[in-house]
């Protein structure tokens, strides 16, 4: 009897973002809200799961540059901070709806929230959320996926093989140290695929990746069993059809909260000041929301949770109809469907992102329609009886091909960061051996490198999310390349400025600037 499968993808990635300045709070709310509303949350999830004995298979992608902002004790200790700040603000929310019964409940569930997550977080994982999701995976219901060390847009540098190999390794690297392991699949940032990097993919070890769903069915040949299984390329590297059907249809139901509606962009700045700080001089998100979609009706907790169980059942239901129908043309063939949820739709912009999923888990379990497994399951046991195709260049990004990462916002930075690229590649045949104060400073100019091709500042621009902060961030890190490359010219380093370079960006502590070098 055939099998049908369904595997689900959660990607999470966040922009290298570490601010310690008085207006950190402003700048640093995008790390602070997705641990609070997606990564405790789904550890949470877990171990309900976990405790009630019903088995689950996720696969994970947790991007290097979020790993070490969740590892960074400075970010920690201003997490903790910010829940201080919320929970200030969340006891006088609850004191000033004595009146409005409704009101006065969901903002005591507001509350509650926020202690558990700091309890939570400081007791239960002992501030290391990364520890968790590793003890999952060895538990066998995580599989974790590798990617770059920052969410560069590949097909950008195609031809120039060095950055492509310093990305992956050193985001290869950084996976071992966060997680003890060497994943066997490899995450494209932005699904963005290019002819041939099939070869360099494989040459670190990798055994499969995603690709978007025309990637697969534009392949030559054309794949006998469209998205519904899975590929391989003439080097054996698979290959994953991501499945198209979006759950953004769900998360827009007006019965879910409405997000946009937080306190923090609406209640008057004097009152968010008092418990928030005079430092946060921007409107960011606290958690503190009443209304339904619509924005009229206040939210009804039970509900909402009624509307999650039909939406779980309705997109099982709908991966089960497709498998079906698919079988129905390959009667012998096992069948599966390739799911990929970005972690900000779990929680961030979708208050019950995370429950829905976790309902679709329970449902799952309960039913022998279909499985929920791992990708690497699918491949397990007929790696190399895939249909061989050469899969076709794509994106998730634009219309498919990642046109709005290079347009005429944003088309400027790429001239920039492709000639400091090859600056670094020359940089390494130059200095070879060096060591102490040189080595330092191509160190410093390898990782600053690694940031400025972070798709990240180019995509903030295009879709207009804090452009002016993404132009900036990318600026910085181009000019603080240049300030190495020109005092390495000169023979001139600053002792002053390179520590407090490596002070202000952290992340990539064991860097060597030889990742940039040529292979020989």
């Amino acid at each position: 009897m055939s099998k049908k499968s369904v595997t689900i993808t959660i990607n999470c990635q966040k922009p290298f973002i570490r601010h310690l300045d008085d207006e950190y709070v402003s700048k640093n709310t995008a790390l602070f809200s997705a641990i609070s509303n997606t990564y405790l949350p789904l550890l949470n999830m877990f171990a309900d799961l976990e405790a009630e004995g019903i088995p689950f298979k996720i696969n994970m992608v947790i991007s290097p540059t979020l790993c070490d902002m969740l590892a960074d004790p400075v970010l920690q200790q201003q997490y903790i901070e910010w829940l201080d700040k919320l929970i200030s603000l969340g006891n006088d929310e609850v004191a000033k709806y004595t009146n409005n019964s409704t009101k006065r409940r969901l903002a005591v569930d507001a509350l509650n929230k926020t202690i558990q997550n700091k309890r939570d977080f400081q007791e239960v994982l002992n501030q290391d959320i990364l520890s968790k999701f590793a003890y999952y995976a060895r538990k066998g219901n995580i599989e974790f996926l590798g990617t770059t060390a920052t969410s560069i847009f590949l097909p950008h540098y195609s031809d120039i093989e060095e950055v492509i190999s310093a990305q992956i390794e050193t985001g290869l690297q950084l996976h071992k140290k966060h997680f003890g392991i060497a994943p066997e699949g490899f995450y494209l940032p932005y699904m963005a695929y290019y002819p041939g990097l099939e070869f360099t993919l494989r040459s670190y070890g990798f055994g499969y990746t995603i690709l978007d769903t025309h990637g697969l069915l534009f392949a030559e040949p054309e794949p006998e069993n469209g998205i519904f299984t899975p590929a391989r390329c003439y080097n054996s590297l698979a290959v994953f059809g991501a499945d198209n059907e979006d759950i953004k249809k769900y998360r827009l139901n007006p019965l879910y909260k409405n997000r946009e509606k937080d306190i923090g962009y609406e209640a008057d700045s004097e009152y968010l000041g008092k418990h928030l700080g005079t430092e946060v001089s921007e409107r960011v998100a606290t958690g503190f929301t009443y209304w339904q979609g619509d924005g009229e009706t206040l939210y009804n907790t039970v509900l909402a949770k009624e509307q999650v169980a039909k939406d779980a059942a309705d997109f099982l239901s709908s991966k089960i109809s497709r498998l079906n129908k698919a079988l129905e043309i390959k009667p012998d063939t096992d069948v599966s469907l390739t799911c990929v949820i970005n972690g900000e739709e779990l929680g961030e912009t979708w208050e019950e992102g995370v429950s829905w999923l976790e309902e679709v888990l329970r449902q799952a379990f309960n039913t022998t329609e279909v499985e929920i497994e791992f990708l690497s399951d699918l491949i397990k046991d007929n790696h190399f009886n895939l249909q061989k195709v050469k899969p076709y260049f794509s994106s998730a990004e634009g219309t498919g091909y990642g046109e709005n990462m290079l347009e005429n916002s944003n088309g400027w930075m790429l001239r920039y960061i492709r000639k400091a690229s090859e600056r670094m590649i020359d940089l390494t045949s130059r200095f070879k051996d060096d060591s102490g104060l040189k080595a330092r400073s191509l160190n410093l100019a390898a990782k600053e490198i690694l940031l400025a091709q972070s798709g990240d500042w180019p995509l903030m621009i295009s879709e207009k999310i804090n452009p002016e902060y993404a132009e900036q961030r990318f600026k910085e890190s181009v000019l603080a390349f240049s300030t190495v490359f020109d005092s390495l010219g000169s023979n001139s380093i600053s002792t002053e400025w390179l520590t407090r370079m490596e002070k202000k960006h952290t992340l990539f502590p064991e860097m060597n600037y030889m990742v940039f070098s040529s292979k020989q």
